[in-house]
């Protein structure tokens, strides 16, 4: 069983292989609101950069939208002299509203998904009835990684995971010696992410989680969330080898059932994002919000629709 763990292991690092020796210079901002934190990650031999996971201001019960959390990474990019190359969604979020297309307006950049948001695309447009004018191939992003594609931000390479689970969309990008974790994984006091909106798995995200573990124990993760767990103050980088040895949900010996049988009961006890209506009519368009037939923006709120 050893022969076998490690080979899968050996194969894994050969469809990933993580550059450990480019240190990608990353800044985080954390979204007070949403619990969301967003990277600025920039090649360490050039001035271009990428974003992580932008967030769109929403106050939903005025049905407002602002651009306060995007200003402060496009003021910084443009401080800094830097050049965008990417806007990166590691899936659909559903706690919150991606800034994509704003800060592309502003900074140029392609907006990049995994290619299963096709399959997202298809369960919430039937949800929402959107119309055929609603295309659900995955055409509103400039780009659609299928798992173990490349992509560079100057000369520093860039590498897609496709990490069912939360979602089946999902995706962990590689960047230099570091992982971006999206909601794959939470810190390791936080464990893991919910598997219970539509097309999520339980088992499918532990397949992930450890998929990501067989990455070298020293690259450096970066998650998409945290809330502070038991009070302590907001975290968002850990390494593989912190996750295996400490992670509450899957570190040490955790088992594939154990991990099934408690994120199926935690789940159920959880409550729907606050913001799950609006963000994934957004998300799914790339950021973009649904307008009527006059060019007005909107947004739909289907009656019992996400039981």
């Amino acid at each position: 069983m050893k022969y076998q763990s490690l080979k899968f292991t050996l194969e894994k690092r050969m469809k990933y292989p993580i550059d450990l020796t480019t240190k990608a210079d990353v800044t985080a901002y954390f979204d007070e609101s949403t619990n969301t934190i967003t990277y600025l990650v920039k090649d360490p031999s050039s001035n271009h950069c990428a974003i992580i996971d932008s967030v769109m201001d929403m106050d939903y019960a005025a049905g407002r939208i602002t651009y306060e959390s995007a200003d402060k990474i496009i003021n910084e990019i443009q401080n800094r002299e830097l050049i965008l190359d990417w806007i990166i969604e590691t899936h659909v979020h559903a706690d919150h509203l991606s800034a994509a297309p704003y800060i592309q307006l502003q900074l140029g950049g392609k907006i990049g998904v995994g290619e299963k948001i096709m399959l997202i695309q298809e369960t919430f447009g039937k949800i929402f009835n959107e119309g055929t004018e609603f295309q659900r191939d995955g055409s509103q992003f400039d780009a659609l990684f299928k798992d173990g594609d490349t992509y560079m931000i100057g000369n520093m390479q860039a590498i897609t995971m496709f990490t069912p689970g939360h979602t089946p969309a999902c995706m962990v990008h590689i960047i230099g010696d570091s992982a971006f974790a999206g909601d794959t994984l939470f810190m390791p006091d936080g464990g893991s992410a919910r598997a219970d909106f539509p097309g999520g798995d339980a088992g499918e995200l532990y397949d992930s989680i450890q998929k990501v573990l067989t990455l070298p124990d020293e690259t450096r993760l970066f998650m998409c969330h945290d809330y502070g767990p038991n009070g302590r103050s907001i975290q968002w980088e850990t390494t593989v080898l912190e996750q295996k040895n400490n992670n509450i949900h899957v570190g040490k010996d955790k088992t594939r059932d154990d991990f099934i049988k408690f994120r199926t009961e935690r789940d159920a006890q959880l409550a729907m994002p606050k913001l799950i209506i609006p963000a994934l009519q957004v998300n799914m368009r790339a950021g973009e919000v649904p307008t009527d037939n006059n060019g007005n923006k909107v947004l739909k709120v289907p009656v019992n629709g996400l039981e």
